[in-house]
């Protein structure tokens, strides 16, 4: 009988907690199902076009602002424009004067620039490869291509450099003589008599 108890005491809390499971699930379902009532289509078919007008008013005045920025730099930096219809001569050569001053300066500054850019990137690529130098990586550089024509080309011209044709050709020789020496065979003869008579 104790078994029996022990055994319906048991079956008794499997039935509670499956109830309370049941009961959370329900409970979850219904909050899900109230989270879902909440953001109807149409609902969101009205946040999301609140949403373009918001986003396409905040675009149109960041566009007005840069326009508005972008006018007070160039008026700060050019000026405003000279009324050149109207000017006599001594004006024009003023007005003239003024802009090519300003040019001068300009050209000054732009070009100053471009050294100082010129500069700055030698000095990166200097310190780049001093760290590359310093943790033992070396940058590999960049191989030019080179057509497999032109190597053939400078082969073929130390060939022919190495071929000389003047060693290929048999060399004649054309004896013209001179006094010298004719003295010179004259005397070999008479040491070639001398020497067979002698005998």
């Amino acid at each position: 009988m104790a078994d029996d108890e022990a055994k319906k005491a048991k079956q008794a809390e499997i039935d509670r907690k499956r109830a309370e499971v049941r009961k959370r699930m329900e409970e979850a379902s219904k909050a899900k199902k109230a989270k879902k009532g909440f953001m109807t289509p149409e609902r969101k078919k009205k946040l999301r076009l609140l949403l373009r007008k918001k986003a396409a008013e905040e675009l149109k005045k960041e566009q007005e602002r840069k326009a508005a920025e972008r006018r007070r730099i160039i008026e700060e930096r050019c000026g405003k424009p000279k009324n050149v219809d109207d000017a006599n001569e001594v004006l024009l050569k003023k007005i003239i004067q003024e802009y090519y001053d300003r040019l001068y300066v300009c050209e000054g500054q732009k070009w100053d620039l471009e050294h100082e850019v010129r500069k700055r990137d030698y000095e990166i690529s200097d310190l780049n490869s001093q760290v590359n130098d310093l943790r033992g990586k070396f940058v590999k550089p960049t191989l030019k291509k080179v057509s497999k024509y032109e190597n053939k080309f400078a082969k073929l011209q130390k060939k022919a450099a190495e071929f000389n044709f003047r060693n290929q050709l048999k060399v004649v020789k054309k004896k013209e003589f001179t006094l010298e020496e004719e003295d010179k065979e004259a005397k070999k003869a008479e040491k070639a008599d001398w020497a067979i008579g002698k005998k």
